[in-house]
C-alpha cells in the first residue's frame, strides 16, 4: 500500500461510520484519493459523476479500470447504456442504498450538483420530457448557449452557472415544461441523504498551475489504454443528443475516428475542454463547498502520479 503522510493523517481521521465524500475538478487526484481510502478502511466506492454512469466511454471518461476494481469495490460505473437518460434524482435514488453499508461508502465525482443534492437536498422536479429535451438541445445548438441563458428567470440566471451548457439546458427545460423556474423549484428542497454533519466533506483545492499538467497525463494516460479503439467502437452508435454524448473530448474523438481530425487536433481539443470544465468546477466548488474541508491536492502527488502511471 501506498503510505504518504498526508494520507495516513488524513485516514486517522475519519470515522467509518460516516461515509466519505470527495469533490475535486476533473484530474485533481479525487479518484486516486477515494481508491486510497476504500483500500485501507474496506469501503465501497460510490460514483457521483455524471457522465461516467454511462457506459460506452470507460476510458474517455476515466473509469475506473481492472487493476483499480480488484483493490476495492466501485458501484455506479458504467451501469447505464449511452443512449439512456439520468437524472440528479436517478443518481440519488440509486446511491440510496449504498449509503448503509458498513464501512460506510467513499463517494467521489466531480459533478457539483451530484454532491450538493446529496448533502443539502434536492427539490422533486418533474422529469423533463424527451420532446423538451429535443427542443432544448436543437435551440443550443442553432442559437448558442446565450439564447438559452437568455430565456431562463432572473432569479435562475442569478443562481447557476451560465457557463456550464448541462445545468443552463437543464433550466431551460424546466421553465419550458412546468412554467416555473429552476430556482423557484430548488426552494421546496427536500431533506438530504446525508446531511453535512453525518459525513466526512472533502474537497479538492487544485489551481490551475497544478491541474494543466495533470490534465496533459491524464490525456496521454487515455491515449495509452485505448481510447482511439474506444472511438471506433463507438462511431456507429454515436448521437450528439445523447446525454453520454457530452462526456468531454466524445465528439472530438468520434470526429478522429472519421478522419476528420487528426490526433494531435483530439488530443488539445480534449486539453482545452477539460481546462475549461475544470474552471467551471472550481467556481462551482467555491461557491457551494466553502463549508466542506478544504484539501491541496499537491499534498497527495505521489498518490496522483501512482494512479496514472500504473498503466503507462
Amino acid at each position: 500500500m501506498l503510505r504518504l503522510n498526508a494520507l495516513d493523517d488524513l485516514l486517522s481521521g475519519l470515522t467509518e461510520g460516516q461515509p466519505v465524500v470527495i469533490a475535486g475538478p476533473t484530474a485533481s487526484g479525487k479518484s486516486a484519493l477515494a481508491l486510497a481510502i476504500a483500500r485501507a478502511q474496506g469501503r465501497t466506492v460510490v460514483n457521483a459523476d455524471a457522465l461516467q454512469v454511462f457506459a460506452g466511454w470507460p476510458i474517455l471518461t476515466a473509469q475506473p479500470d481492472a487493476t483499480d476494481l480488484a483493490q476495492a469495490e466501485h458501484v455506479l460505473y458504467g451501469h447505464l447504456p449511452v443512449d439512456a437518460a439520468y437524472s440528479v434524482g436517478a443518481w440519488l435514488r440509486d446511491v440510496a442504498p449504498f449509503l448503509a453499508l458498513r464501512p460506510a461508502p467513499v463517494v467521489v465525482g466531480g459533478t457539483g450538483l451530484y454532491l450538493t443534492a446529496l448533502t443539502e437536498g434536492l427539490a422533486k422536479i418533474p422529469q423533463t420530457d424527451p420532446q423538451v429535451r429535443h427542443t432544448a438541445t436543437r435551440r443550443l445548438e442553432q442559437a448558442g448557449l446565450g439564447a438559452l441563458v437568455a430565456d431562463l428567470d432572473p432569479a435562475t440566471r442569478d443562481r447557476i452557472d451560465l457557463q456550464n451548457p448541462m445545468r443552463v439546458q437543464r433550466a431551460w427545460e424546466v421553465l419550458r415544461q412546468t412554467g416555473r423556474g429552476l430556482a423557484d423549484w430548488q426552494a421546496e428542497t427536500g431533506p438530504a441523504l446525508v446531511p453535512a454533519g453525518r459525513a466526512q466533506l472533502l474537497c479538492l483545492n487544485a489551481p490551475p498551475d497544478v491541474l494543466t499538467p495533470r490534465i496533459e497525463a491524464r490525456c496521454a494516460q487515455m491515449f495509452a489504454r485505448g481510447v482511439r479503439a474506444e472511438a471506433r467502437a463507438m462511431e456507429p452508435l454515436w448521437c450528439p443528443t445523447d446525454q453520454s454524448a457530452r462526456a468531454i473530448g466524445a465528439a472530438d474523438m468520434i470526429a478522429h475516428a472519421r478522419g476528420q481530425i487528426d490526433e494531435l487536433q483530439s488530443v488539445n481539443k480534449i486539453g482545452i475542454a477539460s481546462r475549461q470544465y475544470a474552471k467551471r468546477q472550481r467556481t462551482w466548488f467555491r461557491r457551494s463547498m466553502a463549508h466542506w474541508r478544504m484539501l491541496k491536492a499537491t499534498d497527495l502527488n505521489a498518490l496522483f502520479a501512482h494512479h496514472i502511471e500504473k498503466t503507462q
